[in-house]
């Protein structure tokens, strides 16, 4: 049993990056539950790689990464918003555009600088073990205005996830409810990525959600499976990553979407027993 314990009980950078990933995995248990229900999966990957430019420039011109990706947001939200509002063209292929847009200049930016090669590696797969304590703090508190963003919109998010028309009929406008839903999922992608990085993040809204929506119908009983899965994912992939020496958040990421599917097996086990029994039974 030491080899589940020891490494976090004797390293200082083991317990700090477990901690951060607890935050990390509570926060995309809540976004990413809402990512699942509401289909903005795609809009989600957008956010997590539309960033990128913003993030980039932010840690050329010497400005925290977080300003540059809160930035980076912004931009792809109000584009999506303008073009979708403005032309007959969907918003699937606004965020089309813009995800391919944003992530194109990233690289251009990327590709100006001969130094940038550590930086980039930051950015797309973050720092886990590297995690200080102001970022912790910031991780902290962003989780907690995105639980209760979540707790105080509870109602208008889940007539929106189902019937929009509904949400509009009890008397929430369904665009502003849409929109405040898009910024709980950006301040997830923003604050999170100085963690997993902007290519894993999107992992940690999409695997332990989707693992969780097999399991409950309630969507207070999913986001508890979806913070424990995640949680699941951050211990066992740091311990991983430990002892066999290799990159914590893929490792993270990895047992994630292992999860995901032993649940999702077992879901299609459990469904096949309890059905069998009466097929072709005789009246």
């Amino acid at each position: 049993m030491d080899w589940l314990i020891t490494p976090f009980s004797t390293n200082e950078f083991m317990r700090q990056a477990l901690l951060a990933g607890i935050l990390v995995s509570i926060a995309g248990a809540v976004a990413g539950t809402f990512v699942i229900l509401r289909g903005l999966a795609f809009i989600g990957d957008a956010l997590a790689h539309g960033v990128l430019p913003g993030i980039a420039l932010a840690f050329l011109l010497g400005f925290p990464g977080v300003l540059g990706a809160a930035i980076g947001a912004a931009f792809m939200i109000g584009g999506i918003t303008v073009i979708t509002r403005r032309s007959r063209l969907s918003s699937d292929t606004a965020i089309g555009l813009l995800f391919i847009g944003m992530l194109s200049l990233g690289v251009v930016i990327v590709s100006r600088s001969s130094s940038f090669s550590g930086d980039l590696t930051r950015i797309l797969f973050g720092e886990l073990l590297g995690i200080s304590t102001p970022a912790i703090i910031v991780q902290l508190a962003a989780t907690v205005v995105i639980v209760a963003v979540a707790v105080i919109c509870a109602r208008p998010f889940l007539l929106l996830s189902f019937d929009p028309e509904q949400a509009q009929v009890a008397g929430f406008s369904a665009r502003l409810y849409h929109n405040i839903m898009l910024l709980m999922i950006a301040a997830t992608v923003i604050v999170s990525f100085q963690t997993v990085g902007t290519l894993l993040v999107f992992g940690l809204l999409i695997a332990p959600a989707g693992a969780g929506a097999l399991l409950a119908r309630q969507i207070k009983v999913m986001m508890t499976w979806a913070t424990a899965f995640g949680v699941l994912s951050m211990y066992f992939g740091l311990l991983i990553s430990y002892h066999f020496n290799l990159a914590a958040g893929a490792s993270i990421i990895l047992v994630a979407v292992a999860i995901f599917f032993i649940v999702f097996i077992l879901r299609n086990i459990r469904n096949r027993s309890v059905v069998r029994p009466g097929v072709g039974a005789r009246d």
